[in-house]
């Protein structure tokens, strides 16, 4: 998974998978403790207690304690909330403060992604974090390029609306290739993006990006990463799909909405520096 709040994890990750690593240790495949029913053993049950069974309305997602879409719509839905709040604050008050927002955000972000169990506390305290980061930073773009952080806004809105419609539709499908491809492309941006940044610190090239995302190389990387962006999204939406159908408990809407929350923000960001890439040219 690209991911690393779902691809660390035992809840969302794809059960085939992991049957496949218990296989190959050469253990037994244990049932998913998830969305299943208790065994009661063979106690007799009378027709009356049959009868009341049968008749009384099932359980909802809420009542067994389960994650639902809903939990990860609200969750996710406050976290945003949250993040624009403290990036106007930023904005208005202190954009000088982004570089700490990042440094926290950072480690927040690898603390959350690595937890077993999620720390509702800690995810907000890395959305606050990424709030400063992102309201510092997209002040500065704005002073320069007028007009360009609603642009990135609009853009991020549109390619998430996209990417769902995609994945609802089954237009695209989360397959073992799409994966692989996913993340060996992620691996070689990464790569490219660090030597792009010991570039600039050496100062080879120029550009205020750069010298591998400046012109028209730059442009072609970034809706590169855009593209990369919007495909880890459509894996996200399969992992909560997953969780959900699973039944895993309700706790873990946290990660989900953390999970989001992350590809949301890389996907903001790499919007925000290709409009910026096409203006300055």
């Amino acid at each position: 998974m690209s991911n690393p709040v779902f691809s660390n994890s035992d809840i969302f990750g794809d059960p085939r998978e992991r049957a496949k690593a218990r296989k190959g240790a050469g253990t037994a495949t244990a049932p998913s403790p998830y969305g299943q029913q208790a065994a009661y053993g063979n106690a007799p049950v009378d027709a009356a207690s049959l009868n009341q069974l049968y008749e009384a309305p099932a359980a909802t997602t809420v009542q067994t304690g389960r994650m639902t879409y809903d939990d990860v719509i609200m969750k996710t839905g406050g976290l945003l909330a949250l993040l624009v709040v403290v990036g106007a604050a930023t904005w208005m008050i202190a954009p000088g403060l982004f570089f700490v927002g990042a440094i926290v955000g950072l480690v927040l972000g690898l603390v959350n992604a690595f937890k077993k169990n999620p720390s509702p506390a800690l995810i907000v305290a890395y959305t606050v974090a990424e709030g400063v980061f992102l309201g510092g930073i997209s002040a500065i773009y704005e002073s320069r390029y007028d007009g360009v952080v609603g642009q990135a806004v609009l853009a991020t809105l549109a390619v998430f609306g996209a990417a769902l419609f995609l994945f609802r539709s089954g237009k695209v499908r989360v397959t073992p290739k799409f994966t692989r491809f996913l993340i060996v492309a992620m691996v070689g941006y990464l790569a490219y993006s660090l030597i792009n940044v010991v570039l600039m610190l050496v100062g080879v090239g120029g550009g205020e990006f750069g010298p591998l995302r400046s012109g028209a190389l730059g442009i072609g990387v970034g809706l590169l990463a855009v593209g990369l962006a919007s495909m880890s999204l459509i894996m996200d939406f399969d992992s909560i799909k997953r969780g959900v159908e699973q039944g895993v408990p309700a706790k873990f809407a946290w990660s989900a909405a953390f999970g989001l929350i992350v590809t949301l923000v890389w996907l903001y960001l790499e919007l925000l520096r290709l409009l910026s890439i096409l203006r300055g040219d």
